[in-house]
């Protein structure tokens, strides 16, 4: 198949990848139908990048994606496509099917011409939804879904620490999706008008504004703290018992690879609110494949409630450069390479 690939990451996966006409099949142990196995093989029509998909290759090095993926790999886990083999899947994901979703990290990425994609990363593309949109959900909107829907119910206040990347822009609609009556965000002021228009009630310029300071004003309100910046404010968790109401959640989405965000993470992970740390309910969200959940997102996007902020569509033969626009961190919203019919 055509994919694009690649054996080194260093000193850039983009300056690594290759353009192969004859790269390995991806081979699906679930096809043929007589497998058990909830395995769909799909040709890909579009995939969205995500800082995941350089970070990775580039953090563990050549040997790292050696032993864990083989090579040559190809990068990318979110998509959209048409299945066109179906194993155990079957039903509502057979043959000829359109679809969406988002692989785990594996060798046969995105940015090949077919996946391999089990049904808990799958789920039918509504009619309506154009498959550039659809190939945004994957880990952004699984993402933003899962730090909100379990801890939130109609009516409640949310605060989005990180409103304008891209799993907060997602989440801002999400959390008006699941009747959220009161979303205030942080962002930059060049963003604020953006985070508005997609459902946000307040904008905190996290530049001009003592984040924390303005939270702790209006009391013990808010049901949930998404933070998707994980280390500014620094003091947002610690303080968090100030504007949660009892019982709220803190959702920390990800982590910084540097040493003070680790250091950051394990502190409130760990250190006890008596010694200093914070006393409100934590976890750490790192995205789940869930076909329930990504039929949903559909759902809301052929509703028209909730819909993916994009940057850039990029040619196929132009993948480089989509990765080089997603390095820049001045993409607003989702860059997508969109695979060659």
């Amino acid at each position: 198949m055509r994919a694009w690939t690649y054996t080194a990451a260093s000193p850039s996966l983009e300056s690594c990848l290759h353009l192969s006409a004859d790269a390995p099949h991806p081979k699906p142990t679930g096809i043929p139908a007589a497998s058990q196995k909830d395995e769909v093989l799909v040709r890909v029509t579009a995939a969205a990048i995500n800082p995941i998909d350089y970070k990775l290759p580039e953090g563990l090095g050549g040997l790292g994606t050696r032993a864990l993926f083989g090579h040559p790999a190809v990068p990318g886990l979110d998509y959209a496509g048409v299945v066109v083999a179906a194993g155990g899947a079957g039903g509502e994901l057979a043959e000829g099917t359109p679809v969406f979703g988002r692989l785990e990290p594996c060798r046969f990425g995105t940015l090949g011409e077919f996946v391999v994609a089990t049904r808990a990363g799958c789920a039918p593309l509504p009619a309506g939804v154009d498959p550039v949109d659809a190939a945004c959900v994957g880990t952004a909107g699984l993402t933003a879904y899962q730090s909100l829907q379990p801890y939130v119910a109609p009516g409640d206040a949310v605060f989005i620490n990180g409103g304008s990347g891209g799993t907060g822009t997602w989440g801002i609609q999400m959390a008006k999706a699941l009747g959220c009556k009161n979303v205030v965000v942080s962002c930059s002021a060049g963003n604020a008008d953006l985070c508005r228009r997609l459902g946000a009630d307040e904008v905190i310029d996290y530049a001009s504004q003592n984040v924390t300071e303005v939270l702790k004003a209006k009391g013990q309100v808010f049901k949930v703290v998404v933070d998707n910046v994980g280390s500014s404010p620094a003091d947002l968790y610690k303080q968090a018992g100030a504007f949660l109401v009892p019982g709220g959640q803190f959702v920390q989405v990800g982590a910084s690879a540097s040493f003070g965000g680790a250091k950051s993470l394990v502190e409130r992970m760990l250190m006890p609110g008596f010694l200093g740390g914070g006393k409100s309910k934590f976890s750490l969200m790192m995205a789940k494949n869930d076909h329930d959940a990504l039929a949903q997102i559909g759902t809301w996007m052929q509703e028209g409630k909730v819909k993916p902020v994009i940057d850039e569509v990029f040619p196929y033969e132009d993948a480089t450069k989509a990765f080089q626009k997603l390095k820049t961190g001045r993409a607003k919203g989702k860059v997508v390479i969109k695979h060659t019919s």
